[in-house]
């Protein structure tokens, strides 16, 4: 597990390509397996642990949220608007 995976898929929920139970879920299996990439095990376990909570309404996940993970893994969040 590297921070692009954990980027990629927090992005894939942000663009809608996965559901929050599946970003959930995700999370919850990769906390299971527990195979970081050396020396950065101790901010994949935070990020990947708060989106395996973000389906409990107590801590939700918010934009803010997302934007901080990305930036401790060392990416910044940007919006695009498109037509719907």
């Amino acid at each position: 597990m590297t921070r692009d995976t954990v980027a990629h898929k927090l992005g894939d929920y942000l663009h809608g390509d996965t559901s929050l139970d599946g970003l959930v879920d995700w999370a919850e299996q990769a906390m299971f397996e527990a195979d970081f990439a050396p020396g950065e095990e101790e901010i994949l376990a935070n990020v990947i642990g708060r989106l395996g909570l973000a389906d409990v309404k107590s801590f939700g996940l918010t934009w803010e949220d997302c934007r901080e993970m990305f930036r401790s893994l060392g990416l910044a969040a940007k919006v695009d608007l498109v037509a719907a």
